[in-house]
């Protein structure tokens, strides 16, 4: 990926209407009153609206979030297939929450009110950016920008510049126990010298004629401001002398009952030479950085009585210096807090096609992305253990997908859908007479009942939807609200513990996750809402190819295959892009038979192998084959490159082709080995056709051969992302 989608692209954007001051109408049907703009959070108002969140969030009875991200996949190839398998679904969704950024968070709380009969939701659209906040930790965040994914935000009036200048920066559990590690190692050492050597580098040393001028006239000025104390009694002695106006830059103070002298308006470079010379020449002066009034580092040479007297003082200020850095680690956590927030009080976490959502939750708040989605789950689980996606609920539940259809369950389609009271411009009557939930929205402590910003794919309003779909879909699975005079337990409501845990680990194949086990769960829970537009895949009959020429077609692929191997010994092609395609075998062991004729192909130079069906392929020379192992070592690495081919490329996978191990242990059964040298010497044939005749041509052959359908067998083009909700 070009280093121009990089973060900077976002300060290039168009600076569009602004979010926090945009008024949001609400539909027709309601009261003037009820006009209300959503609730907007960056970090000028984040402590008062994280405080309220607190509140509404302890009080909920579930919390819906959402999240605007700056790009879905940084690759064509990285987009999700039907034919990926689940451990390779899951390394493509982490790659995608490792290189973009979230920018937009929405958590509304929901509580049922038993006294009016509805739920309250406080919808909140936090801006976040990830921002450095500590000083000479070396962090310096970098992310993706897909120019779709901008051009989406910008359509709906997304504004960059709220994001990039007042959204909330946060730090992850990981990064805030490395920054602890951190200091405790600066801090470990109880030498008086610790804090200023991190902070100065490494040991200053006078390497040129200024230096040495510079040093010899400060050590002047210190000694001459040291008598000066010492023949006063510590009374205050202002340094006397011109020494070409240095006398200007100091002044005498007291620091914890000491004598001090302040160092001002000098360089960096300058202040080491000041530390060089105090602490080699005065052995009761201590030279230490303290934050002034104004909060900015402030250095000071102190006077102290003995050697004792001067380590207990550099003691003190080391414990000052700790607290102040915890301080600024604990202030620097930032968004996170609503994070924790959320996994503390252990609520039940509803999202719309969410996996992505949380694997972005995970690896932004929380730590690194494990390697496996078993590991993944297993951790998350300990943050929030319930998490349920109203996707799955909407295409599991019959009576659900009646009233949505297959089509409807995208979010602003089924909102519109289930919830016609408050969605705008609704035509459905399928509802129509049908008990409904009411939902009504508070912001500063007023109500709003029917509210509709009309705000779409911002996080804070596709967070209500999300909530006020769950709650009507609960109403269809028979959940009495009204019957509840407290609280509504969902959590262990029956009803729900089928889909509760449950994600779409990829929408485009219809797996769904169990949260609880990593482990996939569409066949027990009875999925069928997904059609399947390619034969059944299986992973062990397939075979990956990279560096194909551009001009090479799925059908081209196919007719070679079929001279070789035999009518109805291919069932599928799956092109990743135009250079790489997984080709799909009937049997397992024509994997093993493939991978074996072609690393004989490419070592031998004879005739008979430039005239081999297969040559048509491989002519470039730049074709390389594998198992589909090698599919998920590939897409495992951290590299995005645009093309598959140079993506292998800079992986380091440059070999011609990877034999699996069955295709080794079988080259000394001589039957099989008689069959491949057969295939490789002999003129093509189909296997159902017999040995051809010495008058048979190649193109006769060629034509004998077929599949069912040339639906099936083509090549499958990605469109464009299919990850989104």
């Amino acid at each position: 990926m070009k280093r121009s989608y990089l973060v900077r692209a976002l300060t290039r954007t168009r600076n569009r209407t602004s979010l926090l001051t945009r008024s949001l109408c609400s539909s027709a049907s309601q009261p003037s009153g009820a006009d209300v703009a959503l609730k907007n959070v960056t970090k000028s108002n984040f402590e008062p609206a994280l405080a309220e969140l607190r509140h509404h969030v302890r009080e909920a009875d579930f919390v819906a979030v959402d999240l605007e991200m700056t790009g879905v996949t940084s690759a064509p190839w990285r987009e999700s297939f039907e034919f990926d398998r689940s451990d390779i679904q899951y390394l493509k969704i982490k790659d995608s929450a490792e290189k973009f950024a979230v920018v937009q968070f929405g958590v509304c709380p929901f509580r049922w009110d038993p006294h009016s009969r509805s739920f309250v939701a406080h919808p909140h659209n936090f801006y976040i950016f990830p921002r450095q906040e500590i000083v000479g930790d070396g962090l310096s965040y970098e992310f993706l920008c897909q120019t779709s994914s901008l051009e989406f935000l910008a359509k709906y009036q997304f504004d960059f510049n709220a994001c990039v200048y007042e959204g909330i920066s946060y730090l992850s559990r990981s990064q805030e126990e490395e920054a602890l590690r951190r200091l405790d190692s600066l801090y470990k050492d109880d030498s008086s010298n610790a804090s200023s050597n991190f902070r100065n580098g490494v040991e200053t040393q006078l390497i040129s004629m200024a230096d040495i001028l510079f040093a010899e006239r400060m050590k002047n000025m210190v000694s001459e401001w040291r008598a000066g104390l010492l023949r006063e009694g510590g009374g205050g002695h202002e340094i006397q002398g011109n020494l070409n106006g240095m006398s200007q830059k100091f002044q005498t103070t007291f620091f914890h009952m000491h004598p001090a002298l302040v160092v001002n308006g000098l360089t960096s470079r300058q202040l080491r030479l000041i530390k060089l010379i105090t602490e080699k020449h005065f052995q009761d002066l201590a030279y230490v950085y303290v934050t002034g009034e104004t909060s900015s580092r402030q250095p000071l040479i102190v006077y102290t009585d003995s050697t004792t007297d001067r380590e207990s003082l550099m003691r003190e200020v080391k414990a000052c210096q700790r607290k102040e850095a915890e301080t600024k680690i604990k202030a620097a956590i930032g968004f996170r807090q609503v994070i924790d927030l959320l996994s503390s009080e252990r609520k039940l976490i509803v999202g719309h096609n969410c996996f992505l959502d949380l694997a972005h939750v995970y690896n932004k708040f929380i730590a690194p992305l494990p390697s496996t989605a078993e590991e993944f789950v297993s951790a998350f689980q300990t943050y929030f253990p319930h998490v349920i996606d109203t996707k799955v609920l909407l295409n599991l539940d019959d009576a659900l997908l009646r009233i949505v259809g297959k089509g409807g369950t995208s979010l602003s389609k089924a909102f519109g859908l289930l919830c016609r009271p408050i969605a705008p411009s609704s035509s459905s009557t399928v509802l129509a007479g049908k008990p409904r939930v009411i939902v009504e929205v508070e912001v500063d402590d007023q109500r709003f009942p029917n509210w509709n910003s009309g705000a779409k794919h911002e996080a804070g309003y596709d967070a209500f939807m999300t909530g006020c779909v769950f709650s009507q879909a609960c109403l269809h699975l028979g959940i009495d609200f009204s019957s509840h005079a407290a609280a509504v337990d969902l959590v262990h409501n029956e009803k729900l513990q089928k889909y509760i845990n449950h994600l779409y680990l990829s929408w485009v194949n219809g797996d769904i996750i169990d949260l609880k086990t990593g482990k996939g769960a569409a066949e027990s829970l009875g999925s069928t809402s997904v059609k399947r537009h390619h034969p059944k895949i299986v992973f062990s009959n397939m075979i990956l190819l990279w560096g194909l020429p551009s001009k090479l077609r799925g059908k081209d692929i196919k007719d070679c295959f079929c001279q070789v191997f035999g009518r109805g010994s291919i069932t599928s092609i799956y092109h990743l892009d135009e250079t790489a395609a997984l080709v799909q075998f009937s049997k397992a062991e024509l994997v093993s038979d493939f991978l074996i004729l072609k690393d004989t192909l490419g070592r031998d130079n004879d005739p008979i192998s430039v005239l081999h069906p297969l040559s048509r392929i491989f002519e470039s020379g730049c074709v390389r084959a594998a198992s589909y192992e090698t599919y998920k070592e590939i897409c495992s690495s951290p590299v995005s490159e645009l093309l598959f081919t140079d993506q292998a490329k800079a992986v380091g996978i440059n070999w011609n082709t990877r034999l699996v191990e069955q295709a080794i242990g079988s080259e000394n059964q001589d039957d099989e080995t008689c069959e491949k040298e057969r295939k490789i010497n002999a003129i093509p044939i189909c296997q159902d056709q017999g040995k051809t005749s010495p008058g048979t041509s190649v193109s006769d052959t060629q034509s004998s051969c077929h599949f069912p359908t040339d639906e099936l067998v083509d090549s499958f083009y990605p469109s464009e992302a299919q990850m989104s909700k």
